[in-house]
């Protein structure tokens, strides 16, 4: 028997997650408010998940194409909330750590009371605004916002930062914070069981050198070549920054290092 939740969204995310919690999952189109509630109350949750977004290959995609940006990422998540607060059920909304400002040395691991601030991107500011609506909306209603940042994953998918990483071959050397899927799931497994509600960063603990990752998997593939690069000299528009584990360390979920994890990742990457 399927469990009383509703992945909306057959994604990367939506798939990863209705493999281990064994729900329903609609990838039906939605564009209105009358569309979501039909296809949301025609399986009868107790908890929806929304794993609908818009990125792309990545996110300069987003500037291309704006209008899909913010219905998918902006205005359809505060559609699926007014169908979940009137029909009284928890929404569970995928969001993004790449909302921020980040300056080495000086800002420290960032909370989540903290106001987003990077707006030099299209899909951020798209992120930023339904933060911001669904924020107004939790303080009285059932409403957990998970923040994911670079998923890394132990199996190959388009979407992995390691398989991103090994096409590139030239890498930058910056902490960051990475999001390991299979942690998530479980992560994300275990704030609903506790109902938390609010907004939850769902990373790894500390930061990620992708240097570190790669040589990891030069382990298993010696011939692997790659570079390191300046990320001035890359030209791209992007942000890194290091998010705060605190919160969801609180709750008694055991958030594991993103040392503690590479060797596993790797090699189970390998092998499948």
């Amino acid at each position: 028997m399927k469990s009383k939740i509703l992945i909306l969204g057959k994604g990367y995310i939506g798939d990863k997650l209705r493999s281990v919690l064994d729900c329903n999952v609609s990838g039906a189109r939605i564009s209105s408010f009358k569309e979501a509630e039909k296809e949301i109350l025609k399986y009868g949750p107790k908890v929806i998940i929304n794993c609908i977004g818009h990125i792309g290959k990545n996110v300069d995609y987003c500037e291309l194409d704006k209008d899909k940006t913010l219905f998918s990422n902006a205005f359809l998540p505060v559609i699926l909330a007014e169908v979940a607060l009137r029909n009284h059920i928890k929404l569970v909304h995928i969001s993004s750590g790449c909302i921020y400002n980040f300056e080495y040395g000086v800002t420290k691991p960032i909370t989540e009371n903290i106001f987003p601030d990077f707006f030099d991107l299209f899909y951020s500011r798209s992120k930023i605004y339904s933060e911001g609506a669904l924020s107004a909306l939790m303080q009285s209603y059932n409403i957990l916002i998970a923040r994911i940042r670079v998923p890394l994953d132990n199996v190959s998918h388009p979407k992995n930062i390691l398989n991103k990483l090994i096409n590139y071959k030239t890498v930058i050397d910056i902490p960051n914070s990475v999001t390991y899927i299979p942690d998530f799931v479980k992560a994300l497994e275990y704030l609903i069981k506790i109902n938390a509600r609010g907004v939850y960063n769902i990373v790894n603990k500390g930061a990620l050198r992708y240097p570190v990752l790669l040589d990891e998997y030069r382990k298993y593939c010696p011939d692997f070549k790659y570079k390191i690069i300046s990320y001035k000299k890359m030209g791209l528009v992007r942000t890194n920054l290091i998010l705060s584990t605190a919160k969801l360390e609180g709750t008694g979920f055991r958030v594991r290092k993103i040392e503690e994890v590479i060797p596993e990742c790797v090699e189970n990457f390998v092998k499948s």
